[in-house]
């Protein structure tokens, strides 16, 4: 494992190159776009001439984009915005270190924006301030991050419109079987994945590595080890292309967590601490590893539990954490153990952690945050390092169990003094409100599931 690579890659463009672009007619539109709470891409489509008019004064957009939920309702009781404030707007102020184009949109660039308040301060609750907030207090520790992200999502036939129609109810997925590790994969997969690997290229996100998983039509994409935000700007932009590609091939993509019964897809967090330029995880020989390693397990292990809503923000979320299912049920770590929350895996120089708690349904500027604010916690405060955990991961009882639920998980957030101490109490209550929403929706539903099981037996 390297150091950050800050080297620029094709398919990012200077203000100048963008410039010369609008000016040739070769880029027409700029896609303004905020992270939500979600992790979803969100914000306007700009004329390109008209953005290079007010380049850096950027755009506005309803404050509601960052306080709602996945169908984008008006919601109550959030303290950014509402009926009470009228549904005000923020600005959108581009992150000129982001302009990159688009290969599966011609004539378009994607630019990352950060929402702020019109006085110019940073909104507390937006997911890339709150990870630049976490990067900054171990920055202050004398200490960079650097990050590789390992996604899993399911894909099925059809399109969206026609999964949406069938109620996503006995969708077929492109594989028919498990062809984990595989290299003979049906025509039509090499087709999406050929697609998917070059407009990645192009848009200067490249992969590290693409394999199809465990179960029937899951894939997963690896990326390259890098700085922080960098690498979470890379992955919306993947996710972007997966939906985008996906229905061009007739294919229908999600990223839920459980998107069935036995079937979890998760959003693995690679990461290690730098200092003056050298791995600050480091395993010298084969069996010790550094203060600085073990401070940092022993934060993620006393600190994730207290901060799941950001980790694992959906009641679909907690479908996944399942006995053998290669999702964690305990906080526990282990060497090159997959059946933990937290795999300490490499060796020498490469070495780093494996955080495997977060879900394919994650924002990963927030669970990169939480992992980094539990670290923080374990540097600072120096929470007792636990033993290892050796053999079955499913099969012990070290460690707290992963919450049953979001109605447990968010129960222990809310009163959390390290959720406190490390994002404030706007930033919790504002994650604590998006938590009860979704409890509220899902409480007085009622499914599939308990029809089928209640419906001529109750």
């Amino acid at each position: 494992m390297n150091a950050v690579d800050s080297t620029p890659r094709a398919g990012h463009l200077s203000v100048e190159d963008l410039k010369t672009a609008v000016n040739s007619g070769d880029i027409t539109t700029v896609l303004l776009a905020v992270p939500n709470m979600l992790g979803q891409l969100k914000g306007k489509r700009l004329d390109a001439s008209g953005f290079l008019k007010t380049i850096k004064g950027g755009a506005e957009m309803c404050a509601y984009v960052l306080a709602t939920n996945v169908d984008m309702e008006a919601l109550d009781g959030f303290e950014l915005t509402g009926w009470e404030a009228g549904f005000g707007d923020v600005a959108v102020v581009p992150d000129l270190a982001t302009i990159r184009r688009v290969p599966y949109m011609p004539g378009a660039v994607l630019i990352h924006a950060d929402a702020l308040h019109h006085s110019g301060l940073a909104i507390d609750a937006a997911p890339r301030a709150m990870l630049r907030t976490q990067l900054g207090r171990l920055k202050d520790l004398g200490l960079d991050v650097a990050v590789g992200l390992e996604s899993e999502f399911m894909l099925y036939r059809g399109t969206a419109q026609q999964a949406h129609a069938a109620g996503y109810r006995a969708l077929e997925p492109v594989a028919p079987h498990n062809l984990d590790y595989a290299l003979d994969h049906p025509v039509e997969l090499t087709d999406f994945l050929d697609d998917l690997e070059e407009v990645l290229r192009g848009a200067g996100t490249p992969v590290e590595a693409v394999k199809t998983e465990g179960s029937a039509g899951q894939i997963e994409v690896t990326f390259p080890y890098g700085e922080a935000i960098a690498a979470c700007d890379a992955y919306t932009v993947y996710q972007h292309a997966a939906r985008h590609l996906a229905e061009r091939h007739a294919m229908v993509p999600t990223f839920m967590a459980a998107p069935q019964s036995e079937v979890g897809s998760g959003l693995h967090l690679h990461l290690s601490l730098w200092r003056d330029g050298r791995n600050a995880f480091a395993i010298p020989d084969e069996w010790d590893l550094p203060e600085t390693m073990q401070e940092a397990v022993a934060g993620l292990l006393s600190g994730l539990p207290h901060l799941a809503p950001l980790w694992a923000p959906n009641v679909n979320s907690y479908k996944r954490f399942r006995l053998r299912s290669f999702a964690p049920t305990h906080f526990t770590w282990g060497r090159d153990n997959r059946g933990c929350a937290i795999r300490v895996t490499g060796d020498g120089d490469g070495a780093h952690l494996e955080v495997r708690l977060a879900g394919a349904d994650a924002n990963p500027y927030l669970a990169l945050a939480a992992s980094l604010a539990a670290i923080h916690h374990g540097l600072t405060e120096r929470p007792e390092f636990p033993p290892e955990t050796t053999g079955d991961a499913y099969q012990t009882d070290d460690g707290l169990p992963v919450p049953a639920d979001l109605v447990e998980a968010l129960a222990d957030f809310r009163s959390s003094k390290l959720a406190l101490d490390a994002f404030g109490p706007t930033v919790v209550r504002h994650y604590a409100c998006a938590a009860r929403h979704e409890i509220r929706w899902h409480r007085h539903r009622v499914t599939d599931a308990e029809l089928e099981r209640g419906f001529d037996r109750a």
